[in-house]
């Protein structure tokens, strides 16, 4: 009978010790990291230009528009995206994102990394493409 009290305690102390880093982080969330704008994506800030669609929306469902665009050019050679503005973009990563968000380390890889994402654009595009 002492045995089966002590397997328990055992048991117990095994469990606590196993779940104790949930246990002291729980409610607690690292802070989101701060983005490092290129020069070009900072002066269409300041000029009031900004991005393809508002900020928020390009933090939630960029992967989303990124997967609409390849798709609307792979599929239906369609290449231009028209804004909410009305303003015309050229459907491409390389060419029109990565003109502004040209610095791949200190713009992607610090959300992804924070999010422990691999997203897989970099398979076939690559991080720089006019050289800069």
């Amino acid at each position: 009978m002492s045995d089966k009290k002590i397997i328990i305690a055992g048991l117990a102390i095994f469990f606590v010790l196993i779940t104790f880093p949930f246990w002291i982080n729980m409610g607690k969330a690292a802070n989101a990291p701060e983005l490092i704008l290129a020069p070009t994506a900072q002066a269409a800030m300041d000029s009031g230009e900004g991005c393809v669609l508002p900020l928020d929306e390009m933090r939630a469902n960029h992967m989303q528009i990124l997967d609409l665009w390849r798709h609307s050019v792979v599929r239906n050679a369609e290449r231009i995206y028209v804004g909410a503005d009305g303003k015309e973009y050229n459907m491409s990563l390389s060419n029109t994102c990565l003109d502004c968000h040209s610095n791949k380390a200190d713009f992607c890889d610090r959300c992804h990394n924070y999010a422990s994402v691999t997203p897989y654009c970099w398979d076939c595009h690559i991080d720089n493409p006019k050289g800069e």
